[in-house]
């Protein structure tokens, strides 16, 4: 008996959806959903993509008022915590543009490199000197593959992106070995 009960549960639960302005369902997103919106957004799409595949799969829920009230409260101390960070990442931003890193790397007489200097490398003498930047953080144009001073963008988020000073020196007691 209970199997049969089963596809009409599902039909009133279905039913029950409110409708948005379109004539599709209106739900809240719980989670970002790609090519549809991020979490938090109000979105209206079909029945059949609602019932089954949104709400069972835990991505949206039914788009009431007080959902949509606590959305907005959520949305609104994200919002505090993002300016936050973006607050720490131009103090840090503010330091990366007064300090310089020096990486001794091998190289010939000439000043080219054995290997290259990339932005794990940076990252890491970056990391000694207090300063926590992730390689994906450092653009380069290509690896450093000679002795010299270049300037290196530093992106911390998409609005707070800044220049770093690099050295890249022959490694002590290199300089005329080969």
């Amino acid at each position: 008996m209970p199997t049969r009960e089963a596809p009409s549960v599902v039909a009133n639960r279905a039913t029950h959806l409110p409708k948005g302005n379109r004539g599709g369902i209106e739900l809240l997103l719980i989670h970002n959903v790609e090519h549809l919106g991020k979490q938090g957004d109000v979105v209206e799409v079909k029945r059949g993509y609602a019932a089954n595949y949104l709400l069972p799969q835990g991505l949206a829920t039914v788009a009431t008022e007080h959902h949509k009230r606590m959305v907005e409260k959520h949305r609104a101390k994200l919002e505090e915590i993002a300016r936050e960070r973006l607050a720490g990442l131009r103090s840090l931003l503010a330091e990366l543009a007064r300090t310089s890193v020096t990486i001794e790397a091998n190289a010939n007489d000439e000043g080219h490199l054995y290997g290259s200097v990339g932005a794990p490398e940076i990252s890491r003498s970056l990391k000694q000197q207090d300063l926590m930047v992730v390689p994906d953080q450092i653009v380069l144009q290509g690896p450093l593959k000679e002795v010299g001073l270049y300037t290196v963008k530093v992106r911390l988020a998409a609005e707070v992106e800044g220049d770093l000073k690099v050295w890249v020196v022959p490694a002590s007691g290199d300089a005329g070995a080969k």
